[in-house]
């Protein structure tokens, strides 16, 4: 049986007085990724040629210098609603918008 266990932060919840319903998104962290990085990759991918890279590279990188930093998600997170009653909730600490839930996976096999 394999257990992955992860971290869901609550981004919204709804009760309706009988019933709660959850909504979680993965928490995780971001690099910082720089504008410039990210363009000097693409210009990479896109000229075979290696000493034409090499002579464009330092004049890119120059140009470049002052880009903001931009967070960029390298995986799409993964979402969860979970509806449950109203007294379960209240036994798991009643948890609330933007607190983190541990949440275990387990595959059975």
């Amino acid at each position: 049986m394999d257990i992955q266990e992860n971290i869901y932060k609550i981004k919204s919840l709804s009760d309706n007085g009988v019933s709660v319903t959850l909504t979680l998104i993965e928490d995780m962290e971001l690099e910082p990724i720089s504008q410039q990085q990210l363009m000097l990759e693409a210009i990479n991918r896109s000229i075979p040629d290696k000493e034409m890279k090499d002579q464009l590279q330092p004049i890119m990188e120059a140009m470049l210098k002052a880009q903001p930093q931009t967070v960029i998600q390298s995986y799409p997170q993964t979402h969860i609603t979970i509806t449950m009653p109203k007294r379960k909730y209240e036994n798991y600490g009643r948890p609330q918008v933007g607190e983190s839930l541990v949440i275990n996976i387990l595959s059975k096999n």
